[in-house]
């Protein structure tokens, strides 16, 4: 195999990781980014110099042909922009980043994530950006790596600012995202909701730091929500079992109504079993929420109860406390459960993001990391596509019942009155 040959990086399992499909996406996007940051640089250098009409002494040139850079995640276009100097003086903008006939980066693949997770801290972008083109990108200035972060923490504040009350938000999931960064001597949490419009267009609506997901961090965010526009209750908001959201939303949003994430309960039960029963248990309770209807969730969920209450009544107590938040997904479309039953959206985003953040210990300010996770979350938020059946969130919104998923019409009634 010669040097310059391209291979996929995959995951032990053989699948691939999820974060290079996200960095796939927004790979053009960042590298263009530095590029442009480079060039302000050059432009500052001349700020203060002028032609004898008292104009910019350099200025933009439009932008060099498009080329592609064969990278690890595949061919990125990337277009170099030019300058021109008023004066005569020879002026010539070379990127360190992409220099002249440079057309592959062989270790895009392990550069990318360190420009999200570790390079976006000044010191060690340097590095990873190296990595992108080999040592001809080691004259990359710090200031250069400055003016990028400032960019991306820029993007980020404008986002949380923005007006959420042109849709109708149905549904809503939130949870908190735990990583090994520390920012000021503080292991980080991140505390995020996504929204469900009436289009069914999945959207992040909130990325804020917290202080381990308690009542009043959860407040200040749901308020913030409310202030930007989200005024009308959502239907059903979905979460784990952190009193602090659930408390919050009694608050703030008192209309609407609780799902608690199966995902997030079925480990939570497992945790107080021995491992060698849990697959067994796991089994008992996957026949709860994928019953057909309530009356048979319950049923399910009395058997479980009556099979292990003896013998673990710490896993059956974690269980029952919940049993009604657990099922409340019954009351509405059947062709959203597969959504509303857990936090997914929010688990599967992130699920890099504490996988490698975990092996990066460094330690980050608050906006660097909220920055990275909103760069993520955006990307991510690219592929989405709308949840199924979602012509009948129009019917949730105006109130219509729903019964084990089936919309109650006054035929319905009249059936169950005559029997």
């Amino acid at each position: 195999m010669s040097k310059d040959t391209v291979v996929a990086i995959r995951s032990p399992e053989g699948i691939e990781d999820p974060l290079t499909e996200l960095l796939r996406k927004g790979a053009r996007q960042l590298i263009q980014q530095a590029v442009e940051a480079e060039l302000a640089e050059l432009l500052e250098r001349y700020a203060r110099q002028v032609d004898e009409q008292g104009r910019s002494a350099v200025v933009r040139n439009g932008y060099l042909p498009e080329r592609e850079i064969l990278t690890g995640v595949g061919p990125v276009p990337v277009k170099v922009p030019k300058v021109r100097s008023r004066t005569g003086e020879s002026v010539v903008f070379r990127s360190t980043l992409v220099p002249p006939y440079v057309r592959k980066a062989r270790r895009v693949e392990a550069a990318l994530p360190w420009l999200y997770l570790k390079g976006i801290a000044t010191g060690q972008m340097g590095e990873a950006l190296e990595v992108l083109v080999g040592p001809e990108a080691k004259g990359l200035s710090a200031s250069v790596i400055s003016r990028l972060k400032r960019e991306w923490e820029a993007e980020y504040a404008e986002w949380c600012r923005r007006d959420v009350g042109r849709d109708r938000w149905v549904y809503l999931w939130a949870d908190g995202i735990y990583s090994g960064l520390r920012a000021d001597h503080q292991k980080l949490c991140v505390l995020v909701i996504i929204g469900v419009n009436e289009r069914g267009e999945k959207h992040f609506l909130a990325i804020e730091d917290g202080v381990r997901e308690s009542t009043q961090s959860w407040r200040e965010v749901l308020l913030d929500l409310k202030r930007r526009g989200l005024d009308v209750p959502p239907k059903l908001a979905v979460g784990d079992g952190a009193l602090g959201f659930w408390a919050a939303r009694d608050e703030v949003y008192p209309e609407t109504r609780h799902q608690r994430c199966w995902v997030h309960k079925t480990a939570n039960v497992l945790n107080y079993l021995p491992k060698a029963v849990q697959p067994k248990v796991k089994r008992a309770l996957q026949e709860i929420w994928m019953a057909e209807g309530r009356a048979s969730a319950h049923k399910a969920f009395d058997h479980f109860v009556q099979t292990y209450q003896a013998k673990y009544p710490k896993a059956v107590a974690c269980l029952e406390k919940d049993r009604e938040d657990l099922l409340a997904f019954y009351d509405f479309p059947a062709e959203h459960w597969v959504h509303i039953r857990t936090t997914n959206p929010i688990e599967s985003t992130f699920a890099t993001v504490r996988h490698r953040t975990d092996r990066a210990k460094g330690c980050v300010s608050r906006n660097t990391m909220l920055a990275m996770i909103y760069k993520l979350g955006m990307s991510a938020e690219k592929r989405w596509r709308r949840i199924r059946g979602f012509h009948y969130l129009a019917k949730v919104i105006e109130g219509v019942k729903f019964k084990d998923g089936i919309e109650v019409s006054s035929n319905t009634d009249d059936n169950r009155d005559a029997a």
